[in-house]
């Protein structure tokens, strides 16, 4: 890979690379909160998060994106501090507030920055390539770090975890400035002729954007496809309870977990081979996939969670070759907020499915709300056979 390559998978990897994240639903079970009440901060998670997205996006077009990622690192790091210091719900509520803001102000940002400067030095075919490879890398770290996770909670419990993901995230922050200041496509005032201000570029930005997605249908088609399938991500967010429910231990549920993070992994890491599948290809990889997650929540255990692991592997891949298919059919006037547009939606589809384990948890166990929540992927898949948009580039 290129010098720039290797920064973007490092800086995008260690951002994952907190332990915390293998173990922060049974915090705040064992602090008190029920499913229902972990539920609704996942909901206010995403509440901020798309609140912020396409304005975020917007500016992402306007001011500098390196600047956007640095502040997104702060807040990132402010979000887990809250949680070690007021652990409590309005604690853990006020972290995911701080997180919320803090994924918006990345999200569309360092896709945008990324495929810019590939474009600048005519790479821009390697796009899906080098996002495999960062999601692959996000994915690994994901996988050390829950691992790490059950001998740091050994030797110092909660806190020991905690603060460690804090120090991490600090390095994470850093590696911000390694990132080159990409050249945008075309600045926000040239999109027209507003003027030179931070607010008239930032409006013109903002327009370019929302407007693109609302006229053109394919990149509109191709913005809810790549939505839908980002959004049954949000599924990891109970692998934890869901390893708990099935009788593993504190110390055993890491290790459950990471069986779904190496399925992450091989998917990522082979989007760039699969750049290229086609709409029907897709589909089936889709179809596939929720047959396996909803397969692996109701048998649980090593094998349950294998399955899950190749359902989630296959999904991430088709996720990321949307959105490199998106990046690809996009006129590039506005990358941030079109691709904010992305973010926006599918954390409306994230919080309906948070909603809908809120409620549902009062009558169905976790593993077949798993089950019944992945149904709608079908529909997804179906919808990929026309709505994914035929590739442009080759890959190298």
């Amino acid at each position: 890979m290129t010098s720039l390559s290797l920064r973007a998978v490092a800086y995008s990897a260690t951002r994952e690379f907190v332990p915390l994240y293998g173990l922060y639903a049974l915090l705040f079970e064992d602090h008190g909160l029920s499913t229902a009440g972990i539920s609704s901060l996942f909901v206010l998670w995403s509440v901020v998060a798309f609140a912020a997205e396409v304005p975020s996006g917007a500016w992402a077009d306007t001011v500098s994106r390196r600047g956007l990622l640095l502040g997104s690192g702060a807040l990132f790091t402010a979000a887990f501090t809250v949680w070690l210091l007021w652990p409590t719900y309005w604690g853990f509520a006020a972290g995911f507030v701080l997180w919320g803001v803090s994924e918006s102000l990345k999200s569309g940002t360092f896709e945008a920055l990324l495929y810019d400067e590939l474009a600048a030095h005519g790479g821009e075919h390697r796009y899906a390539a080098v996002m495999g490879y960062a999601n692959a890398g996000e994915m690994v770290c994901v996988f050390v770090a829950t691992l790490s996770a059950a001998p740091l909670f050994d030797f110092g419990g909660y806190a020991l975890v905690g603060w460690v993901s804090v120090a991490i995230t600090v390095a994470n922050t850093l590696l911000v400035l390694s990132l080159p200041s990409a050249p945008r496509k075309m600045e926000a005032d040239e999109i027209d002729g507003s003027g030179n201000t931070l607010v008239a570029r930032y409006l013109a930005a903002l327009r370019a954007g929302t407007s693109e997605v609302r006229t053109d249908a394919v990149v509109r088609r191709v913005v809810v496809l790549t939505a839908a399938l980002l959004a049954v991500l949000a599924f990891d967010e109970y692998f934890g309870l869901l390893a708990r429910e099935g009788g593993a231990t504190t110390e055993f549920v890491p290790v459950l977990v990471a069986l779904t993070v190496v399925g992450q992994v091989i998917g990522a890491a082979t989007a760039g081979r699969t750049a290229r599948m086609s709409g029907a290809v897709m589909g089936a990889v889709v179809v596939t996939g929720a047959v396996l997650l909803a397969a692996g929540a109701l048998l649980g255990g090593v094998t349950g969670f294998a399955a899950i692991g190749l359902g989630y592997g296959a999904l991430h891949n088709t996720a990321v070759v949307a959105e490199a298919r998106l990046q690809d059919t996009m006129s590039g006037r506005a990358r941030a907020t079109v691709s904010s547009v992305v973010g926006l939606t599918s954390e409306l589809l994230s919080v309906a499915v948070f909603a809908g384990f809120a409620v549902g948890s009062a009558w169905l166990p976790l593993s077949v709300l798993v089950a019944v929540t992945v149904l709608p992927l079908v529909g997804a898949g179906v919808a990929a056979v026309r709505w994914l948009p035929p590739a442009h580039s080759v890959d190298s």
